[in-house]
Order: C-alpha cells, then structure tokens, then sequence
C-alpha cells in the first residue's frame, strides 16, 4: 500500500515526496520548467509530441529531467520522456536520421541506438550494436530506411548499455493500410515506464552484489502466527522449512521495484494525472505499451470494461475484461466506453503491489476519480514456480530429484554441493541440436504438457542455476500471480486469438527446446544455464518453420522477445493461438511457439528485463541460406 494519505471521497492526500513527483511531472526539461500537454490524442492538432510522415529527424542528447525533486541526466530524443510519438503509415518507406548528441564525459555513454521493437525489417535495420550495426558515435547521424510491411501499435528503444532505463524510449503507431475492424472516435497512447534517480550501472551493481534489496515485504512473525491460525503449526512450520532450506522467499516476485522506482504514464507520474479527454458515449481506443525496464503492471480502470482488439500490434478476437497484466514489451489495444461519471482512473499497480501509477480518462481537464487502493502482495507458492503440490505440509521427498540447484530446490536435501562443478561452456548444448543433447527432450513435451521435465546437460552441477522446475505447464489459463479469483474477469494469454489463421501453414520441421535459468543471489542468467558470452548463435536455415519450446526453470517472470521475426504462440495441442512479437514466460510454465525464419542476418533474442539481457539472458539468432 501506498504511504499516501487517504482523504475525504477516497482521494489521496500526497506525502511530500509524492507532491514533489506531481511538480516534476511530465518528462521535460526540468531547466525549461514546461508543462505536459494533458491530452496525447493521436489525431490532436498541435500537439507536439507528434511526428508523422516518412522523414524523421531524431536527435538523441542528454536533457536534465525531475521526476522526484532531484534533477538527473536522462538520455531523450529531441529532448523528452517518453520520445516523440512516431506515427507511421503501412506501405511507406520511412526515413530516419538519428542523430547522436550526447554531451563528451556523459554517465550514459558515448554509443547510442534505437532498435524498432517489433517491426519486420533488415538486420542492418535492426538497431543492436555489436550484432546488427556498429552502434552511432557520438557526432554520428546514422540513416534508417526501410518499408513499413505492418500495422499497429509498437515502440522504439535505445539497446545500448542501460539508456532505456534513463529514458530512452517512444511509442510508434502504425496506419494499416486495410480498414481496422472496430470502429472508435478518440485515439491515445498510454505508455508505462519506470524511472530511477540511481545511475544504472550502480544498480546492476547493486543488484549483483544484493539481489534482494528491493524485497521490503518479507514474511514476519506475525504473518506466522497468521498462518498458523489459518493452516495449522505442522503445516506453517513445514512450509517456512522449505523455503528456508531453499533460501528463498514467496514475496520475491521482481528484482526492482517502487522502493527504487518512481513510475511514469506517457512521461508523467501520478500526481502529474495524464489525462485523455473524452465525450460521453465516445468509444476511446487506449494504446498500452510497457516500455518499463524491469516492471510489470497490472491495468485496469474501475467502472469501465475494457475490450482487447490487438496484441503486440496484432488484431485479435475481441474479448472484454476487467484487468490485464501487459509485461515487459508489450502491447495492448483496447476499447473503451466511458459514460455515467466524468471521470475515470487509469490504474496500473506493479506486480509485486508496492506501487502504481495512475491517470485520467475525464471530460475536461483538472478532474479525477477514486484511485483504488493496491491489492494485497501475492505469494509465490511450489505450483507456481513448477513443483506441483510441493510445500505446506506436503511430501517433501520429491524434491530430492531435483539436481544441480545451490542455493535452490534441493539444497540441502542431501546432495554434496561442494561437489558440484561448473558446466560446459561450450555450445554442445546450446539448443540448436537438441537430438545430441544428453539429457534433453524433443518436440516440446506434446508442445508444453506432461511428463516429468528433462533438463540440458549444461545445467548440471551448474553453479549458474539455482533451481530447475520438475513438472511445467503452459499456464495459458492463468491470468498470472495476484490476479487469480480477485473478484475482477482478468486476461489470459488463452483468450487471446489472432484473426488470422498461422499465415505460414507449415508444420514446423523441428523443434528448439531452451530453458530459462538463474540464480537468484548471484542475479545471474542465461538460457540453458549458459551466459551469452559463453555460445556460439542459434542458427536458423531461411526460409524454414521451426517450433521453439521455452521452460522456465526460474522463479522469476521472463518476456522473451525475438527479433526480426513472429513469435506465433500455440495452444496446449499445438495448435496456432496469437501472433506476438514478446512472450511471457511465468515461473515454471512451459510454452512453445512457431517462427518462421524469413529474415536473413543475425538477430537479438533475449529476455526483455534489461538487466537480466546485461546479466546474460541473451543469445544470438543467426538465419543463413
């Protein structure tokens, strides 16, 4: 819960340093001392905010920005936060220069990028330093061009060191070229950050030395004797033992969260209340993007339903809730009715439930509505991170079978740690040949389900992983963590089907199994228990359908993105669900998706927590003929 003050109809008197955000507001210079525009309508006249066409000029520099009384130095794109909302129109050639005016001795960095999140086009295009292009120096102007094949909504980004953290970042817009089936009158992006006054290097620092230093909401004595009281000694007492002996704990569910971040909406904080206008019986199209680093949100705007009409840029079949999770990277489309009150709160809470941000949607300016209290901290339990039934009084045994997890599942359950030794760090097991993997499974486990889970040789003895989960699931169903029976209908990935059918029609030729893994006290992580600067690329023949099998063998939540190609996500059976360009991978579940490896180059593939991709999630695609 907030420390704010509650005050009279359910408003919030602001503590001091909330007040100080709600001056700061707006992702200005703090030196020019200007005000946001309270409405960001795409077809508003006048707002700067706003570039549309096919030339674009794009000045990335470093700009003094306030978000919590403190003047910083944020990296900006002609000098805002977010960057300018680009508005592009499907079948167009774009031109962008970029140009790189970052100041000699800045903290950043002299190197900077933008990498195009989910847009389909040429690998030197592409914007990944060291992969794709040499990155652009400062006093460079680096020319992007390219043919627009998509439309939708999308997001552009910085992938050089931690930029994206201070601010590099902007929404994109893409005008279909066919009419879009649904119909809307107002049209607004609504875009999700975090923001830190630390320099990030200092606080993946601090996250190497300390990965749970964020972590405020560890369980007391006085949740035991709450829990004792609700489930009995024997079954309390059983409980803590296992995470103990794990040395973990259920409330660790983000590595960062509000007791470092300050949360942001289209650039300003909650008290800076972004606010799109609307007309009474209007139908409002809300353009969620999380452009956050590291968090999570939970979005809903009580009194309203929202309908999903698009995923990742993607139009779906329509379907109505009251909430959704949208992670790291992703987008969501919806459709909203506002009628019967002049106001309404925009209300996105991390996952963890130690903050949130908020806005307006209201009939004229300078109006709010209730912000609703933050929901309870969810716990992490054995079912969640792939264990099954494990803990709270159950069979404790089966965790003996878990192998290769210091500091994890198994420790200490009778395995000689001292014994263990690092793994192979060779690309034997890399995942691009899972026939010749000891240890590895094919075809996906019938595409995600059944069975005991196999794991890759280079997980075992691997002091890199510190857990690895026996029995996943797709957990399409599952809205996700805090958001099970909360009185609210919340989207799952299952409700979510393209329009379209599997727009390549071939059955994949073979399957590429990849497990997710870390270790949570030396925030390191990789795939297969693997760092990127220990494999070669994952190579991919042009042209060919593939079916790639993620398992997430941590207890951390992972958006994995691919770059330069769809992520087609199948059901339990295989079959095609939704296309998307990032995939959430929850603890413990198991999920497959189809790619079609049309794009020539060498491609980023990573998990998009940034500072998981720096501490290793990484790898490169490499699609050859």
């Amino acid at each position: 819960m907030s420390s704010d003050l509650i005050g009279l109809g359910g408003l919030r008197t602001p503590s001091r340093r909330r007040f100080v955000q709600g001056l700061a507001a707006g992702g200005v210079a703090a030196a020019l001392g200007l005000w946001p525009k309270n409405s960001w309508a795409l077809k508003g006249a006048g707002n700067n905010n706003v570039l549309s066409g096919t030339e674009f000029d794009l000045v990335i520099g470093e700009t003094p920005m306030n978000f919590t009384g403190r003047t910083r130095p944020a990296i900006t794109v002609n000098g805002s936060i977010p960057a300018p909302l680009l508005r592009w129109r499907e079948g167009t050639t774009v031109n962008l220069r970029v140009s790189n005016a970052l100041p000699a001795g800045s903290i950043h960095g002299h190197e900077t990028s933008i990498h195009w999140h989910g847009i389909l086009l040429p690998a030197n295009m592409d914007g990944v330093p060291g992969l794709s292009f040499s990155g652009i120096h400062r006093g460079e102007t680096y020319p992007y061009r390219f043919t627009v094949q998509q439309g939708g909504t999308y997001w552009y980004h910085s992938h050089s060191s931690f930029q994206e953290q201070v601010g590099l970042y902007g929404p994109l817009v893409i005008d279909p070229i066919e009419p879009e089936p649904f119909a809307f009158d107002r049209d607004y992006v609504v875009m999700l950050t975090d923001w830190t006054d630390l320099d990030p290097a200092a606080l993946f620092s601090r996250l190497k030395k300390m990965s749970s230093y964020d972590n405020y909401n560890k369980r007391t004595a006085g949740d035991f004797i709450e829990d004792v009281q609700r489930n009995g000694l024997a079954a309390t007492v059983s409980d803590r033992k296992m995470w103990g002996q794990m040395r973990m704990t259920p409330t660790d569910l983000s590595d960062v969260d509000a007791h470092t971040y300050t949360y942001l909406m289209n650039g300003t904080t909650a008290l800076g209340n972004w606010t799109g206008l609307f007309r009474s019986g209007e139908k409002v199209r809300l353009r969620f993007i999380n452009g956050s680093a590291m968090t999570y949100f939970d979005v809903r705007i009580p009194g309203l339903k929202m309908t999903v009409v698009a995923a990742d840029g993607q139009y779906v079949h329509p379907v109505t809730v009251d909430e959704f999770r949208i992670a790291v990277a992703e987008t969501f489309d919806v459709i909203v009715e506002p009628s019967g009150q002049d106001a309404f709160t925009i209300f996105a809470q991390d996952m963890g439930r130690t903050g949130y941000v908020s806005g307006t949607l209201a009939v004229r300016e300078g109006l709010r509505a209730t912000i609703p209290a933050i929901d309870p901290r969810p716990l992490l339990t054995m079912a969640d991170m792939g264990h099954g039934g494990m803990g709270g009084g159950h069979d404790m045994g089966t965790m003996g079978s878990m192998k290769g997890m210091e500091g994890g599942c198994g420790a200490n359950m009778g395995h000689d740690m001292s014994a263990m030794t690092p793994a192979p760090s060779s690309a034997e097991h890399s995942g691009h040949d899972m026939a010749a993997m000891s240890g590895g499974t094919m075809a996906g486990m019938d595409h995600g389900a059944g069975g005991t889970q196999t794991h890759p040789q280079s997980e075992t003895g691997n002091p890199l992983v510190d857990m690895q989960t026996m029995a996943p699931v797709p957990k399409l169903d599952d809205p996700g963590i805090g958001l099970r029976d909360n009185g609210r209908k919340v989207l799952s990935y299952s409700m979510l089907k393209s329009t379209f059918e599997d727009p390549d029609g071939r059955d994949p030729g073979r399957d590429i199994e990849l497990h997710l893994t870390g270790h949570m006290e030396k925030f390191a992580w990789g795939f297969n228990g693997q760092k990127f600067s220990e494999v070669e690329p994952l190579r991919l023949n042009y042209g060919e359908r593939l079916r790639i099998v993620l398992v997430n063998d941590t207890m951390m939540t992972h958006p994995i993105h691919l770059h330069g190609m769809w992520s087609d996500l199948e059901d339990e059976q295989g079959n095609f669900l939704v296309r998307k360009h990032t995939i959430d991978m929850p603890p413990g579940s198991k999920r497959s998706y189809r790619v079609r490896a049309d794009a020539l180059g060498s491609w980023a593939y990573h998990c998009h927590l940034l500072y998981h991709m720096e501490a290793g999630m990484m790898r490169t695609v490499r699609v050859e003929e």
